[in-house]
């Protein structure tokens, strides 16, 4: 044994190797809090679209502007729905959250005019029209629209 290495007691040098460890540990976990993910999925509505479609525009008009709806419902005539969901996590190995979806509704008459827009997402618990600032009433409408912004139904496979 060289006597001029000056040895530490077995104890401390267990605390040597492991204090970068936790430091490391430390750092990593510290940043959970600021670090945070977002997902859109489905249908992303671009800026403005939806001022493009005039009430009374075709359906091809509808389909050039928006593109192929999600779903299609036949309610009295046509309804196109364009479905999106934004999740987000704290960190890469968190579960994802749902912060919010939304069903943008285009419906039709009988010759495939537009009556009228839609853009439905959760409100206090509630289905909620956020161009009409209304929530549905009951019916097949409501039905259709509760399966789409369920928190149970998930179009996306998450």
């Amino acid at each position: 044994m060289d006597p001029t290495r000056t040895m530490l007691p077995v104890r401390g040098q267990a605390r040597a190797r492991l204090a970068p460890l936790v430091l490391a540990g430390a750092l990593a976990l510290g940043g959970c809090g600021v670090f945070s993910e977002s997902f859109q999925r489905g249908y992303v509505i671009q800026q403005g679209a939806l001022e493009q479609i005039p009430i009374g525009a075709s359906q091809e008009q509808v389909l050039i502007v928006l593109g192929t709806p999600s779903t299609v419902a036949t309610l009295n005539g046509d309804v196109f729905y364009y479905i999106s969901q934004k999740t987000e996590r704290g960190a890469a190995f968190m579960p994802q959250k749902v912060v919010d979806q939304r069903v943008i509704a285009v419906y039709f008459d009988k010759n495939r005019k537009v009556v009228r827009l839609a853009n439905y997402g959760m409100k206090d618990g509630k289905i909620f029209d956020f161009i009409s600032q209304t929530t549905p009433t009951g019916g097949q409408e409501r039905t259709i629209l509760g399966g789409l912004l369920s928190s149970h139904f998930n179009p996306f496979g998450l």
